[in-house]
Order: structure tokens, then C-alpha cells, then sequence
């Protein structure tokens, strides 16, 4: 499942923008291999990302069978573990989008570690293939209206008119619903999901 040149863009724009964020930051960050605190607990994520994730896992698969095997053991395991609370249909994996369900998706499955996070190493197997939540989070990245999402564990100490200063703008938001319409257009995949029921789907 080869990721389209929309994709790679989009991926192109994050990253660089992660980048200079980090850069800014410089010492006010926290994010190292080992850090696994943004690893835990279910956050949801776009069909796009859903797609790259399931693309990752089979060139891991490819390249390193035996990771590749324990990323879907330790999804079989969460999927398992969260179907039966799941605010949405554990069936697609698709989160409901009513008022109520966002209300249980509030407190589901916060001490749930992501899949794809090796709890051996502290790192995510999937990493080059992340959702742009994962992209984002730690430095202060914008994407479009949403907000700045610092982790608690950076900035100790530190302004806001610090953080401020160490802030980037990620140009997405018209790029990335673009890419969402033609993906629905061409697979009818549409809706929010999660890293374990994204990986669950393949």
C-alpha cells in the first residue's frame, strides 16, 4: 500500500515543520527514544493516517518479519483488550461521532499503549509511518486551527510567551481534507479511528 505523492507531501510539510519547531526549542525539549508518555492512551486519527500506518506494517513486515509479528500480536491483544468499551463500532473501528460517544471517548482507554510501541525499547516500530498527531505533539506544531499541543513534559518552567517563541506553523489543513476527500472518493473509507483498530483492518 504505497503512499500516494499527496501523502508524502503532506508528510514533507509536517516533518520540516517539526524540525524547525525542534530547533527552536532546542533544550526546553524532553522527546528522546524512551519517552513513551504520548504513547499512552487511544487518540483518535483520520482515515489517511489509518492508511499510512497499514502501509508501514507491511513494508515492517516485509523488511523484519519477526517486529512485524509482535506489532500484530500486540494489536490482536489491544483490540481485545478496548472493543467491549469501544465509543464506536468495534466492528469497523470507526469512533461515533454523536455528542455521547465523545463524552466516553474522553476517559476510553487512557491507560492503553499504543500498538505499535515497543515496550522493550521505548520506540514505535512504526515511526516513519506515525499519524500526524505523533508528528506534532511535543514541540509547539500548529496545523491549521488546532490547537498547540505541548507536551506536559516539555517547556518546564518555561512562558508562554517562550513557548510562543518556539512555535510553527504546519500549513496542512486545505492539503490534508484534500487528500481525506480523495481517499473517501476512491475507497469510501471515511470516519475517525484508532491506531489499534487501524492496524486491526488489514
Amino acid at each position: 500500500m504505497p503512499l500516494g505523492s499527496g501523502d508524502r507531501t503532506l508528510i514533507q510539510i509536517v516533518d520540516a515543520a517539526l524540525a524547525e519547531a525542534t530547533r527552536k526549542s532546542g533544550a526546553w525539549l524532553e522527546c528522546r527514544v524512551g519517552c513513551t508518555q504520548c504513547c499512552i492512551g487511544a487518540f483518535p486519527i483520520s482515515q489517511l493516517d489509518a492508511r499510512r500506518l497499514r502501509g508501514g506494517l507491511v513494508e515492517l513486515e516485509a523488511r523484519d518479519p519477526e517486529r512485524g509479528a509482535r506489532v500484530r500480536e500486540r494489536v490482536r491483544e489491544s483490540v481485545a483488550r478496548i472493543s467491549s468499551s469501544f465509543p464506536g463500532d468495534p466492528k469497523t473501528g470507526l469512533l461515533a461521532e454523536d455528542g455521547e460517544a465523545e463524552e466516553r471517548f474522553a476517559t476510553f482507554a487512557d491507560d492503553e499503549p499504543c500498538p505499535a510501541l515497543d515496550p522493550q525499547t521505548g520506540a514505535c516500530d512504526l515511526y516513519a509511518a506515525r499519524p500526524i498527531t505523533c508528528r506534532t505533539f511535543g514541540p509547539p506544531v500548529r496545523c491549521g486551527s488546532d490547537a498547540v499541543g505541548v507536551c506536559e513534559l516539555c517547556f518546564t518552567g518555561a512562558s508562554d510567551d517562550e513557548i510562543a517563541a518556539c512555535e510553527v506553523e504546519a500549513d496542512i489543513e486545505d492539503l490534508e481534507s484534500e487528500l481525506l476527500q480523495e481517499l473517501e472518493q476512491a475507497t469510501g473509507a471515511r470516519g475517525q479511528t484508532i491506531v489499534a483498530f487501524a492496524l486491526a483492518a488489514q
